[in-house]
This record gives C-alpha cells, structure tokens and sequence, in this order.
C-alpha cells in the first residue's frame, strides 16, 4: 500500500487544530469534569468512524450527490447545536437566579464561597454517556466530516490498490491522531476547572459557549 503520509498528516493536523464543533464540545465538557472531555473526545472519534464506513461502502457518495439527504443532514446537526447552545445558556441564568437566591438566604455568601468545581458530584457514568453522546451527535451529524472522507482522503490514496483499504489505513490514522489530540486537550482544558468554578467566571463561560454553539448552528443553518 502506498500512500502520501506526509501529506495527509499535514491535512490532518491542521483540520484538528482549527476550531469547530467538535472543539468546542470537547473543551466545554474537559472543564465539566476531565472524564466527561474524554467521552466527548470518543464520542467525536466515533462519529468520525461512521463516516469512514459509510465512505468505504459509498454511502458518503450518496449523500454528497443528493442534494435533499445533504441538507436534511446538516439542518439537523444545525438544530442540535443550537440544542447545546440554548442549554447552556438557559444553565447559566439559571445557575444566576439560585445563586442570588442562595445569598439572600444566607445573607449575603460571598459570590466565590462554593469551591467545589462543575458536575463534580454528578455519577461518572451519566457524565461519560453525556459526553460521549454530544461529541458522537456533533461530528456524525456534521457533513463536512463526512466530505472531509469522500473528497480529500481519496487524494492521498494510490490508484494502483484497493481504494476501500487504504481508506480504512487513512481513516483509522486519522482517528488515532484525533484520539491523542482531543486527549491533549482534554489534560489542558481540565486545568481551567478551578478557575471556571468561580460562580462569576462560570456563567460567563457558559453564556460564551452557549452564544457560540447557537452561532455555529445558525451558520450550518444558514449555508444549507
């Protein structure tokens, strides 16, 4: 099998480092709890070997042909975008009126005085499936995940071999890189829970993030 790895690593990497829904998702839930970015981390791997399957058997082409399976595809990784922005950001007034009523109540706590950092007391396996199950929603639902296996992958595949194998070499190495990466960033982001779990700074990051999901979303939207 001979296949240009240099070039496809370089394609890779630089796809893994610009920022899309994927990074978002997983950087949101590593500052939930480091678990829960790890599931997330998975969940977005295993969308991406959905796409490689469906590319393998040519369902990805299906797809790309038909306009109406394309978009209905993309609204509805649109609309659950907008899900997690609008969540997120009906958690963060939420999270605002109890806090301002926990301070009435105990006449007036100081706004930092809960150290405890987010969904630290929530069960680990509610916080993995929750992670897991938004990462794999985001990228499966994501068309240009499923373009990104259809046109540029068969440019780095040698036309003297199997087509289908060397998509699967690809895609699988593509998959293993994603894994270290988003894990990388999982032990990076993780370190910003303390930070984040200061009332103030929390509901300002989960407002930015909620805002920023809605605008992803309303973008896919929009160019459908």
């Amino acid at each position: 099998m001979s296949v240009d790895l240099v070039g496809f690593l370089g394609v890779v990497l630089v796809a893994y480092v610009v920022p899309g829904p994927d990074f978002l998702v997983v950087v949101r839930s590593a500052t939930e709890h480091p678990a829960k970015g790890r599931a997330a981390a998975l969940g977005a791997q295993a969308g991406l070997c959905v796409h490689m399957l469906a590319a393998a058997v040519g369902l990805s082409l299906i797809a790309a042909r038909s306009p109406a399976v394309y978009d209905t595809i993309k609204l509805l990784g649109a609309a659950y975008l907008v899900y997690l922005g609008v969540r997120a950001v009906l958690a963060a007034r939420r999270a605002a009126r109890e806090r301002a009523a926990g301070r009435e109540a105990a006449g007036g706590l100081a706004d930092g005085a809960d150290p405890r950092t987010p969904a630290e007391d929530g069960p680990v396996h509610g916080r993995w499936r929750s992670g897991f199950t938004q990462g794999f929603l985001t990228n499966v639902l994501n068309p240009k995940a499923a373009l990104f296996f259809l046109s540029i992958l068969p440019q780095f595949v040698d036309g003297g071999g199997s087509a289908s194998r060397q998509i699967f070499f690809l895609g699988t190495l593509d998959i293993i890189i994603g894994v270290a990466y988003w894990f990388a960033l999982v032990a990076v982001a993780a370190r910003l829970r303390a930070f984040l779990a200061r009332p103030k700074v929390r509901r300002r990051w989960e407002l930015t993030t909620g805002w920023l999901f809605i605008a992803i979303g309303i973008g896919v939207a929009a160019a459908a």
